[in-house]
């Protein structure tokens, strides 16, 4: 057998045992059958065999012991970072974590995690500003529109000069304001649902209460829909390898 042939056997195997483990995971939906199970163990072991690796790789080797070693900027070696030893603490403290494990010595898993909790609750407010202050500040849109000239925002080409865009850009058009209005009534809406201090009384405040409602599940359904259109892809996926990939390499044993 030469060096082609015994590729192509390599790869129709490897396709067929992608064949089998998937058909496995999927039987989960006849019932739990043991099939399932023996394939779930299989990816959970490759899971974790992988994680350990990216640990590594991505985490520890990069933004510790290169840190601590120093590494070459360059392929040539010809330049090197200088090393910081004093990255070398940080090993007994990772071995404390892993006192939790010990009836006699489990108080010192306490101080590392008492150092990533405080590390992390200061760095929270930040994230936290990082990631919600740019959405609380676009959500304050204007709802009145500054000009009545046309109804939609004139298209913006190339020929037009720089002062011409500017002044397109500058102006709130009627259908940009009502899409503005449409989203700030369904943000205010939507917060008082969670307004819990106090009882919602009067016509209004009801029915903005129960818009808000509305509002949500649309939301929901919304993103609900987004999942199973996302689990479809995957499905569909899985049969494009079965049926075109697999068939296509079982030539390899009509030779």
């Amino acid at each position: 057998m030469n060096s082609q042939a015994t590729l192509d056997l390599f790869n129709f195997v490897k396709i067929t045992c992608g064949v089998l483990a998937t058909i496995g995971l999927y039987s989960v939906l006849y019932k739990e059958t043991k099939l399932f199970r023996f394939f779930e163990h299989v990816f959970l072991g490759l899971a974790a065999g992988y994680s350990l690796v990216a640990v590594w790789k991505d985490a520890l080797y990069t933004m510790w012991w290169q840190k601590m070693v120093g590494h070459a900027v360059d392929a040539t070696h010809q330049s090197a970072t200088a090393g910081y030893w004093i990255y070398a603490i940080l090993v007994p403290i990772g071995f404390m974590a892993y006192q939790v494990f010990s009836q006699k010595h489990n108080w010192m898993s306490r101080i590392p995690i008492g150092l990533i909790i405080g590390l992390w609750a200061g760095q929270q407010v930040q994230i936290w500003w990082q990631t919600y202050g740019p959405q609380i500040y676009a959500s304050m849109l204007p709802v009145w529109p500054t000009t009545f000239s046309s109804l939609v925002k004139p298209p913006v080409t190339p020929d037009l000069l720089p002062a011409q865009i500017a002044a397109i850009n500058k102006e709130l058009y009627l259908t940009q304001a009502v899409n503005n209005l449409i989203f700030v009534v369904t943000l205010l809406s939507a917060f008082t649902y969670f307004l819990y201090s106090f009882e919602l009384k009067g016509k209004f405040m009801l029915g903005f209460n129960k818009l808000g409602r509305w509002m949500l599940m649309i939301g929901f359904g919304a993103i609900f829909g987004s999942t199973v259109m996302a689990r479809f892809a995957l499905v569909i996926d899985r049969m494009f390898y079965i049926w075109i990939e697999w068939f296509q390499s079982m030539h390899f044993g009509g030779r």
